[in-house]
């Protein structure tokens, strides 16, 4: 069922086991019976609570886009100082005298 509300569009939903295994799916996980049912609970609750918003009056309420006023606060880039190379190998598992070494990633 849809509903609109202040311009605001709500649907009433209820939470499937079907619906759970596909997020499931999508989401490449696996559920036992427990933990889908488990699952299936928390999301009806979740659903619950944001059904609940259609009962506030929020008539002559601007909608918000931020949470503060501030907008692109960004901070003065400054030179400070930093580790030499030496420094930064101290603690390294794997090295070389210049480089810190990993584990071959891509394999040909």
């Amino acid at each position: 069922m849809v509903h609109v509300t202040n311009s605001v569009i709500f649907v009433d939903m209820e939470i499937t086991n079907e619906m759970i295994e596909h997020l499931a799916h999508l989401s490449r996980l696996h559920f036992s019976d427990e933990e889908m049912q488990s699952m299936k609970d928390d999301m009806q609750k979740m659903i619950a609570f944001v059904e609940k918003l259609k009962e506030v009056d929020v008539t002559g309420v601007e909608p918000l886009m931020h949470m503060s006023d501030a907008v692109n606060v960004f901070r003065d880039d400054e030179i400070k100082g930093s580790v030499s190379r030496e420094d930064a190998l101290l603690n390294a598992p794997l090295k070389d005298e210049q480089f810190f070494k990993v584990p071959k990633v891509i394999r040909k």
